[in-house]
């Protein structure tokens, strides 16, 4: 299988005493959902850090669509990072932006044409269900609003690949599975989705392939199915 997203054998430390990640195995295909469950502490962020080359492993390799992310030069990181869509718990918008111009600055920042900005970003508000939002600010929508924000903003470059770092932290349970069926809707068009989550629960209510870190060890990795609880719990 030709895997987009590849930890073979990584470990990380932040000093002597601090061991985030020990001997880690992840192997993602290209077109997979998969699900990375830990409680907080568990090592899910430090993983995310080294997929976004915030950090360097200390041992094994981490390579993200063919590209040995620890020996990319400083300078190589934000062409890198263009590749990769990217949703944060904290929704991380632009307050003084519009919802239009927070797509948009994802584009223009890699000097797209105004013409293509102006046809791509409402098709992207469009398929979140945003189209009659655009020229709201980040304060005037709810929680599960500004979420589908940073959600179109992550899809309008078409990312191979979308990593969602506890997407579902900042809003309510019911809002929560409608995002999760969202990346669902997205990876079923093609796209790799990584969704890292302490939400145990919910995930196996939805059930597919769910990795289970604790204490920086990857003690689970296999494809459940779903429990049946998703109804009862919505």
């Amino acid at each position: 299988m030709n895997f987009v997203i590849d930890l073979n054998h990584v470990s990380m430390k932040y000093d002597k005493k601090n061991i985030a990640l020990h001997d880690v195995n992840i192997h993602v295909g290209a077109g997979e959902f998969v699900f990375i469950v830990g409680a907080s502490g568990a090592g899910k962020s430090s993983i995310i850090k080294l997929l976004l080359r915030e950090k360097t492993a200390s041992a094994g390799i981490v390579s993200v669509n063919g590209i040995n992310v620890g020996r990319l030069k400083q300078r190589q990181i934000p062409y890198y990072r263009r590749k990769l869509g990217v949703v944060f718990q904290d929704f991380r918008l632009i307050p003084n932006m519009t919802v239009f111009d927070n797509v948009a600055f994802s584009l223009r920042v890699t000097d797209t044409s105004n013409k293509f900005i102006r046809n791509r970003v409402p098709y992207i508000l469009n398929l979140m269900g945003l189209e009659h939002k655009a020229k709201s600010y980040p304060h005037e929508i709810s929680g599960g609003e500004q979420q589908r924000v940073a959600l179109a903003r992550a899809l309008v470059n078409d990312p191979p690949i979308l990593i969602a770092d506890e997407p579902t932290g900042n809003i309510d349970p019911e809002l929560s599975f409608e995002i999760v069926e969202l990346l669902q809707g997205i990876n079923q068009c093609g796209t790799t989705v990584l969704m890292v989550t302490h939400e145990q629960e919910m995930v196996k209510s939805f059930g597919g392939r769910i990795i289970t870190i604790d204490r920086g060890t990857v003690v689970f990795d296999d494809t459940v199915q779903p429990d049946g609880r998703m109804e009862v719990l919505r």
